[in-house]
């Protein structure tokens, strides 16, 4: 089948219309509950994500948000989108609805789980576990033998070092740097890393993951 169905019509989405049609996708169509949204990178919004599972076609979440991501997917299947410029070795394991991107790398004997993002210009090296419905960031690293849990975000340009675990569901800010293991929920900035306190994401604006 040669249709694709991208679920959200953001910037995310725009970017992943282009991996679609550089994997050779001709007829490729959005939905989006933004009933103002007519149109996304030249290519129509046809209806709301509730009617994703009506629509004849293949499948894509193309949406920031980790849990939302997470509970569509359980309700309709949906393809794996690699960008034809990632590198990725001849070892590595991919889940469904996954999405990497231009200029990614990833390394031999890693595994990446479900309806993840791998962004561009990211690297991900060997030996490491990245959970479902995670997203490294642009430009962020993660060094071998890492494990990073489910729905967790790297920020753009982050570093994790080699052996680092870091648990699920935790947010780590654009140009951190985690050495060491992070075994509690929580956001996390700084060079290294330290955990950042709501009171104090308030007084500095905070930070928010891709849309």
């Amino acid at each position: 089948m040669n249709k694709l169905v991208i679920i959200g019509a953001s910037g995310h989405g725009k970017v992943v219309a282009d991996i679609a049609v550089k994997n050779g996708y001709e007829d490729i169509v959005f939905l989006d509950d933004d009933e103002s949204k007519k149109e996304c990178a030249g290519f129509p919004v046809i209806g709301n994500t509730n009617e994703a599972i009506h629509i004849d076609g293949d499948k894509i979440i193309a949406i920031g948000n980790s849990k939302i991501r997470e509970k569509m997917q359980y309700e309709i299947h949906t393809v794996t989108l690699i960008h034809p410029d990632a590198i990725i070795s001849r070892r590595v394991e991919i889940g469904e609805g996954s999405v990497v991107m231009a200029g990614a790398v990833i390394n031999s004997d890693t595994v990446i789980g479900r309806g993840c993002i791998i962004n561009t210009g990211a690297s991900v090296d060997h030996d490491c576990r990245v959970g479902e419905f995670s997203h490294i960031s642009v430009g962020a690293h993660v060094a071998g033998q890492c494990m990073i849990g489910d729905r967790t975000w790297i920020g753009a340009g982050a570093i994790v070092s080699n052996n680092v675990n870091i648990c699920h569901d935790c947010m780590i800010g654009a140009g951190t740097v985690v050495i060491k293991d992070i075994d509690n929920t929580g956001t996390f900035i700084g060079v290294p890393a330290r955990e950042k306190t709501m009171s104090k994401l308030k007084l500095t604006g905070g930070i928010s993951p891709q849309d």
